[in-house]
């Protein structure tokens, strides 16, 4: 069984919960506003990881991460970008069993035409009461997937 860590809109801040929760992952995607490349060399440290541009990222190191990104962990191919808003694709056409994407810092899973959609939320600083959270993916034998969220901290909590 894999275990895929989820995260997303870090904003430069990377959690000790969320560092904690992620530790002991096979792979790391990160949906963007990552908010400083130190955040992805902490998790890298971690696991390998795969990351994408989110609409705050910005500068010279911001421009060497692609805007989406797509791979293939245990038979299973994942499409990644932030803004689920510009999904250019159709992801049951194209092969994809879960996209990943953050953006609106609302943790949630949802399966609509066989598809995976989770978006981790956003572990970074906290935004308009939303909970920081985190994500995971487990990828089991023949391809099965199963994802969940994980509140790191209550909206009342989190600062």
């Amino acid at each position: 069984m894999l275990r895929i860590g989820l995260i997303s809109d870090t904003h430069g801040l990377l959690r000790p919960e969320a560092t904690a929760f992620l530790r002991g992952c096979d792979h790391i995607v990160h949906g963007g506003d990552i908010g400083t490349p130190a955040i992805v060399e902490q998790l890298a440290a971690l696991a390998p990881v795969t990351a994408v541009r989110g609409n705050n990222d910005a500068g010279a190191w911001a421009e060497a991460i692609p805007e989406t990104a797509r791979l293939e962990l245990g038979g299973v191919r994942l499409h990644v970008l932030h803004d689920l808003a510009t999904l250019d694709l159709d992801p049951a056409a194209e092969g994809v069993r879960v996209v990943v994407s953050g953006h609106s810092h609302r943790p949630g899973v949802a399966e609509r035409d066989g598809v995976l959609f989770v978006n981790p939320g956003s572990a970074g600083p906290r935004r308009f009461r939303l909970p920081v959270a985190v994500g995971e993916l487990r990828i089991g034998p023949g391809g099965r997937v199963a994802a969940r969220t994980l509140e790191l901290l209550a909206p009342s909590a989190a600062r």
